[in-house]
């Protein structure tokens, strides 16, 4: 359990200090984007309920969403009625300067901070990380 817990400190710890210094804070918004790009185009409810807040809520973050250009919505095929959101090309440019910003900034870290062995020892450590999530 005490290794379960490290890890998991440890992890978030490093997700907020990579977010903080590169200039890409977490918020609503930046989230709702990359839940989008995992899944793909889904309703407002279905965005929602994946998200854990309520519809009207995820209407407000999408509708904002939409005024700035980074979502768009279009008609759902199968159900005429209803409306799924699809991140932008807009949307998807400013996800990836985002996912750049980190990378530099760890990339710049990797070199100042870390030797070769401790690099190599990283790379061995992702594999038996994503075995964890997989």
């Amino acid at each position: 359990m005490l290794l379960a817990e490290s890890i998991r400190d440890v992890v978030s710890r490093f997700v907020k200090s990579v977010r903080e210094h590169s200039g890409t804070h977490t918020n609503a918004q930046n989230e709702t984007l990359a839940a989008l790009e995992r899944t793909g185009p889904v309703s407002i409810s279905m965005l929602a309920e994946h998200r854990g807040v309520t519809h009207q809520t995820m209407r407000l973050i999408v509708m904002k969403l939409v005024e700035q250009g980074l979502l768009t919505l279009r008609t759902d095929a199968e159900d005429r009625r209803a409306y799924l959101v699809h991140v932008s090309d807009r949307g998807r440019e400013q996800i990836a300067r985002e996912r750049s910003a980190r990378a530099q900034w760890l990339t710049e870290q990797l070199l100042e901070k870390t030797s070769h062995e401790e690099r190599a020892l990283l790379k061995a450590a992702l594999h038996t990380l994503d075995k964890l999530i997989g």
